[in-house]
């Protein structure tokens, strides 16, 4: 008797909690060219950092409709809260070194992978395409 009690209280407990297993899914993708704009920011400063030319990337395709040969459009990025959590959501996923080189150094061709659930993205994935 206790044993379907507890089994009872077990299959409560998954029904409550369902996405606590689920792995994120792919919400979407895009490649990009490093250009020499996306280097700097909007006062002209040098950026420094791999997410923020990345940021600044988006911003100016989405924004400023500063394109370069090779840029894909993308949906998620096209929202300026979703181009503001890009640091975050970079810290939580990943970004090859060399990939980070590459974009700070400008010219590079990446692609970047937004993972989470539904239209909520929680990590982006860095790399160099090859």
């Amino acid at each position: 008797m206790h044993y379907f009690k507890g089994m009872a209280i077990s299959t409560a407990l998954l029904a409550v909690i369902p996405t606590a297993g689920l792995a994120q899914e792919l919400i979407g993708s895009y490649v990009a060219h490093i250009g020499r704009e996306d280097l700097y920011n909007s006062s002209g400063a040098r950026l420094s950092e791999p997410w923020q030319i990345i940021r600044q990337d988006r911003a100016n395709f989405h924004r400023f409709g500063i394109r370069h040969a090779g840029d894909e459009w993308d949906s998620f990025f096209g929202d300026i809260d979703n181009r503001a959590a890009m640091e975050r959501m970079i810290m939580n996923g990943s970004i090859n070194p060399v990939a980070a080189r590459d974009i700070v150094s400008g010219g590079a061709t990446v692609v970047v992978e937004v993972w989470g659930y539904g239209d909520t993205g929680n990590s982006v994935r860095v790399d160099v395409y090859r």
